[in-house]
This record gives structure tokens, C-alpha cells and sequence, in this order.
């Protein structure tokens, strides 16, 4: 009798583990809206360190990172010759852009990571977003690093997690609906979302329904006065180069331009 009875959770479990297992291998085979090499040829083409166009900041190499839409990791690249040629840490900066982007965004309207920074300081009604998802440590720290932004990258196929409240991460569209998020870091961050709004664009999933601002959707708003308040609520600060001019080109960005 004992057997039996200890063979029912046995078997409960086994089923379970079962359908942990298919659950998984679904989530892995979720599309990527992007794989690595298309990433990382479009990534060089828009970082000037890679031959690219200048973005107004420090112009140096940058990571990417795309997320599909269930939240795992799906792509990684870094644009210089080494994994070191780029600001080591911004790997998973760029994963977490792209998680928050897809994270917060929905079939009708687009959030990008820029769109956040207002609404999250003290007394803004996003106040402690960026505690809300957790990063994944065990992802994020896991592998071999020479094999950081290969296409076997370790954070393929995983949920990174993390929401950062600053420019570079952009949802993705594909004129059908929203189709994942992408993360750009390894520059100032007026500077990452320049670089993420060319990449979108060149990989034609910037389809983006609508966002934020009537005229420019997800595009980054500068719009902070001395006090640091947003007019619109949607504001990002002004970084020390001359990424607003080069976004008020892209039509990526709101104001804050010297020229106007």
C-alpha cells in the first residue's frame, strides 16, 4: 500500500516536469524578430566606431540586444572587433532596454525605454518601476564570456528580466502587431536611442501604430525644464552632445534641438 501511495505524487511530478519541459522548448521556438546576423550587420551599419553614421554622443561601439515577444533574449551583438571594444557592462543594459521596451509596450501603442525617465522620479506616477521586474541573475551572469554577443550568446532562449528608465531600448513592429524589443547601450543614453531608432528603421520593424507623442510615437521628448518637471510627463534630459539635432533629423526626437 505504501508503494502505491508514493508512486501517485511520483508520477504527478514526473508529469509535471513534463509539461515544464514543453513549455520551455515552446518559449524557446517563439520567432525572433531579428537573428544575429542581420543584427549584427545592421548594428555596424549605425554605429560610427563600425563605420556607421555619428549619433552625437561619445560615438564608441555599441551591444544590442533583441527580445522577443515572450520575453526571452532572442539575439546579441556587439559592434567592435572584440567583446571588450564596447563597454563590458552594457551587454545586459541592452537586454534589459529591450526587455522594459517589449515589456511595456502593446499591440496599440508603444513605450520606449526613453519615454519612462520622467515618470519614474520621486513623486512621478511611475515612481519605483524599475523594481517591478527583477533582473534574472541566474541569465545574466551565466556562460562563458567569449561567447558574449555570438550567436550562442548565454542569454539566448532565456528571460533576462530588469527595466531600465532611459533612452536605447524600442519596441518593435511589423506592420501586423508587435513583434518583440530591441536595446541599444555602450554610448550616453540620448545617444543609444538614435542608434536603436536607425537599426528599427533598417530592419523595417519600425511599424509603430502610435506612442506617446501625436506626431513622432515612441521618439524621445525633450522637454524638461531647469526644475527638472517634464511638460508633456514623458521627458528625458538633454545629454552633452549633439544627439538631439541628429534626432530631430531621424524624426526620433522632440525638441531640444540647438537648431530650432
Amino acid at each position: 500500500m505504501c508503494g502505491r501511495q508514493l508512486l501517485v505524487p511520483v508520477f504527478g511530478l514526473l508529469l509535471l516536469m513534463a509539461d515544464l519541459f514543453h513549455a520551455d522548448k515552446a518559449m524557446a521556438q517563439q520567432p525572433c524578430p531579428a537573428d544575429h546576423d542581420k543584427l549584427l550587420t545592421t548594428l555596424k551599419a549605425n554605429v560610427k566606431a563600425s563605420g556607421g553614421p555619428a549619433n552625437g554622443g561619445f560615438d564608441t561601439n555599441e551591444w544590442a540586444a533583441i527580445i522577443a515577444r515572450d520575453g526571452t533574449v532572442c539575439a546579441v551583438a556587439f559592434s567592435g572587433p572584440a567583446v571588450d571594444s564596447q563597454w563590458p557592462g552594457s551587454r545586459l543594459i541592452a537586454a534589459e532596454k529591450a526587455n522594459t521596451a517589449n515589456g511595456l509596450s502593446l499591440a496599440q501603442m508603444a513605450l520606449s525605454t526613453a519615454n519612462l525617465y520622467a515618470g519614474v522620479q520621486p513623486g512621478g506616477p511611475l515612481f519605483g518601476l524599475q523594481a517591478t521586474n527583477p533582473v534574472n541573475q541566474a541569465a545574466a551572469y551565466a556562460g562563458d564570456p567569449k561567447t558574449f554577443g555570438s550567436a550562442s550568446d548565454p542569454l539566448v532562449g532565456k528571460p533576462i528580466g530588469g527595466v531600465v528608465v532611459f533612452g536605447g531600448g524600442l519596441a518593435l513592429y511589423d506592420g501586423k502587431g508587435i513583434v518583440g524589443g530591441l536595446g541599444v547601450s555602450g554610448d550616453s543614453s540620448c545617444a543609444d536611442h538614435n542608434v536603436a531608432w536607425r537599426i528599427r528603421a533598417a530592419l523595417g520593424l519600425d511599424k509603430v501604430p502610435a506612442g506617446v507623442n501625436p506626431n513622432r510615437k515612441d521618439a524621445i521628448v525633450y522637454d524638461l525644464d531647469p526644475g527638472g518637471k517634464s511638460a508633456s510627463g514623458w521627458g528625458h534630459p538633454l545629454c552633452a552632445g549633439t544627439e538631439a539635432d541628429i534626432a530631430a533629423e531621424l524624426g526620433a526626437g522632440v525638441g531640444g534641438s540647438i537648431h530650432k
